[in-house]
């Protein structure tokens, strides 16, 4: 009876551990799957997350244009505004520091086009506009000239090209045909509707002094610091100036009769006068210029003949003239600041 019993006792004990066991066995398991269901949980929270981010940043992408370089190409550009809205107004003008062609190149030559060429990135220029520089051995004074003007003309909003006639051999210095010879070679590149004539020497101290063509001929040199920023005569001509095609054309373009120093100045305003047009300026404010100080030019001294030349315009402008320029091109240099056009104008000894 009593080994019965322990027996079922021993019995009791080893269901009993086995009972234990397997409760403890379970409990592991339910803490075990409550662990794995909650990393499963926060993985699937993660990559919901992870999806939605990337879903802004493609987004975002589809946002943001390409490049910022240039306009698309199905854009079209308008017309530029009639008064170009980034100019400044009086500048600071100062030659006493060297210029250095590498330096402006470096500074302006990634807007430009080869031969000094520009047009506005974001409208269509309204004006084309060949600035036209007579030219000889006055390197100097061109890189100061390049420096500023450069800027000035973009602010302009121009399209334009810039044409440096540079007169061959050590003849006698003839102005007014340069011009002529520059009009007639910017012509053969574009079709340029405005001519603008400067002196090398010449930088405007207000960027609203506009490089384009008006109703009539412009005189845009009225207020030079060697003249005490004062018009030094009412039919003062000389320095910068800005003709259309057809009001060029209509003059007969400049007289090629006048060597050396002196004189077409005048001769020009006449022959505007004698067809019947006047001459525009800017105020005595926005006309302002520094001249670049030099001594004469060799081989451009006063010529004590061409005063009396004036006197006789009205007889000689039909016939002297853009209809009668002879010249030959020894050479055509395109640099990214401008054209270099080296010319024989048959000149005579000085």
């Amino acid at each position: 009876m009593v080994k019965n019993i322990f027996f079922f006792l021993a019995f009791l004990a080893v269901l009993s551990l086995v009972c234990s066991v397997v409760l403890l066995v379970y409990r592991e398991n339910r803490i075990l799957n409550s662990i794995i269901n909650k990393e499963e949980k926060k993985k699937e929270i993660l990559s919901q997350m992870i999806k939605e981010h990337v879903k802004e940043l493609l987004e975002v992408k589809k946002e943001i244009p390409k490049s910022n370089k240039e306009p698309p190409r199905n854009v079209t550009l308008g017309p530029c505004p009639e008064n170009p809205p980034k100019l400044v107004g009086p500048l600071l003008v100062e030659f006493h520091q060297q210029r250095n062609l590498d330096d402006i190149r470096q500074e302006y030559g990634s807007v430009l086009q080869s031969g000094g060429r520009f047009k506005p990135s974001d409208c269509i220029s309204k004006h084309k506009v060949a600035i036209i520089i007579p030219f000889r051995n006055r390197h100097e004074h061109l890189k100061h000239w390049l420096h500023y003007l450069h800027p000035i003309l973009m602010r302009q909003q121009l399209d334009y090209g810039v044409y440096v006639i540079n007169q061959d051999g050590e003849g006698k210095f003839n102005r007014a045909k340069l011009m002529n010879v520059g009009y007639a070679e910017a012509l053969k590149e574009y079709a340029y509707e405005c001519f603008v004539f400067s002196d090398v020497d010449l930088v405007p101290m207000d960027d609203r002094n506009l490089y384009r063509c008006f109703n009539n001929p412009r005189h845009l040199a009225v207020a030079m610091d060697k003249f005490a920023f004062q018009l030094p005569y009412q039919t003062y001509f000389g320095g910068v100036s800005s003709l259309s095609k057809d009001k060029f054309l209509k003059i007969n373009g400049f007289p090629n009769t006048y060597w050396g120093w002196g004189g077409e100045d005048d001769d020009i305003f006449r022959r505007i006068i004698y067809h019947g047009m006047s001459v525009s300026r800017p105020d005595l404010v926005k006309g302002k210029y520094k001249m670049i100080r030099h001594d004469r030019d060799v081989h451009n001294e006063p010529n004590p003949v061409n005063p009396h030349k004036i006197q006789k315009t009205k007889w000689t402008m039909d016939k002297d003239g853009i209809n009668s320029l002879k010249y030959t091109v020894k050479e055509v240099m395109k640099d990214v600041l401008y054209t270099l056009i080296t010319v024989d104008i048959q000149a005579p000894p000085s």
